[in-house]
């Protein structure tokens, strides 16, 4: 009987052991603030997923299906229901959905060609490509009827919509630098909101549309030359990549991030006093190892969310901000694998 007890007694710890080592585990001891990691997406490149208003559905990039560059995909926040929304055409980048969840916003090149424009050669380093083909689209939910609300030569992307519907936050090389620019939903009253030498791009409204968060490099000296010879071949390579905040008028800027590292990806939380954003600030060697870290919007008390050995990035709070959403090499079953996954916030 004894026996028999300890044997059951050995099969329950071993059990046990399987499933606290489970991939079904998604979540790393220090990860605090996460509970009940789930994956949605499983192989290909899967980035930049968003909520709709309601907290019902995400929109994401996606290079699946034999494509050869990412094309805009909605689904489920459980991850059924995957629908392809974009041409199919050309590349794609930064999607997001209207508040009233009827309309969507996505960049493409497809009006300029059916083909992926090409990527960079990467033999001469890493860099960006800042196609001078990206238009940005309005389009309904389904994909349906899209319709370019920009017309003007060069890069029109990362565009994100404020919280109540009437303006959009873009950035554009229109100028002959890459500023952020504020315009009306239908694409109507340009404005230009930075000025700076380098790249200001990535922005995101806080939830009461007071304030935008976005990421800059403002080359220095040296780096001013390279900047310029690059961006004429439309490409950046940005060393590093700090965290501003300012108005929508482009009013009361200031830097929120002194890192020195690439910061990008920054998302306010539902109560606009702090930032969650992507970094390589933990990585010694400043390389591909980035984590997630939050921050108060004066700057201080950076706090590391993430620590997982592979890539996090893009996150993204419900707007309930009950659940964070975010991009991570976590889990990959093949080599440069990024997926999907949800997570419940805890404070």
């Amino acid at each position: 009987m004894k026996t028999a007890f300890a044997a059951a007694a050995l099969l329950l710890c071993c059990a046990l052991v399987l499933l606290a080592q489970s991939p079904s585990d998604l979540r790393t001891p220090e990860e605090k603030h996460l509970r009940n990691v789930r994956q949605l997406t499983f192989g290909g490149e899967n980035a930049e997923a968003y909520f709709s208003a309601d907290g019902k559905r995400l929109i994401f990039q996606s290079t699946r299906d034999g494509g050869k560059c990412d094309q805009i995909y909605t689904m489920n926040m459980d991850g059924s229901d995957v629908r392809l929304v974009s041409t199919g055409k050309g590349r794609t980048t930064c999607a997001y959905f209207f508040p009233d969840g009827k309309h969507i916003l996505y960049s493409s090149t497809h009006a300029a060609g059916a083909d992926c424009p090409p990527a960079p050669d990467w033999s001469k380093g890493y860099r960006w490509a800042v196609y001078p083909t990206y238009e940005i689209y309005v389009a309904n939910a389904d994909g349906s009827q899209p319709r370019a609300l920009t017309h003007q030569q060069g890069y029109n992307a990362e565009a994100v919509i404020s919280p109540d519907g009437k303006h959009i936050a873009f950035t554009s090389t229109r100028d002959g630098d890459l500023e952020i620019y504020t315009m009306d939903a239908d694409g109507k009253n340009v404005k230009r909101l930075t000025h700076e030498l380098g790249y200001d791009g990535g922005p995101f409204w806080s939830r009461d549309g007071k304030w935008i968060v976005y990421r800059a490099f403002h080359p220095r000296n040296a780096e001013e030359d390279e900047y310029r010879k690059l961006l004429k071949e439309n490409l950046i390579r940005p060393t590093w990549l700090e965290l501003w905040v300012m108005k929508p008028d482009g009013s009361e800027k200031r830097q929120i991030t002194h890192n020195g590292a690439a910061n990008f990806g920054p998302y306010f939380f539902p109560d606009g006093k702090r930032v969650i954003f992507a970094s390589n600030a933990a990585d010694p060697k400043g390389m591909g190892n980035f984590e997630l870290f939050a921050v108060n919007v004066d700057g201080s008390n950076q706090e590391r969310i993430t620590y997982s050995p592979a890539f996090d990035g893009f996150p993204m709070f419900s707007p309930d901000g009950k659940r964070l959403v975010f991009a991570s090499n976590r889990n990959a079953k093949q080599p440069h694998e990024t997926n999907i996954f949800i997570a419940d916030w805890v404070e």
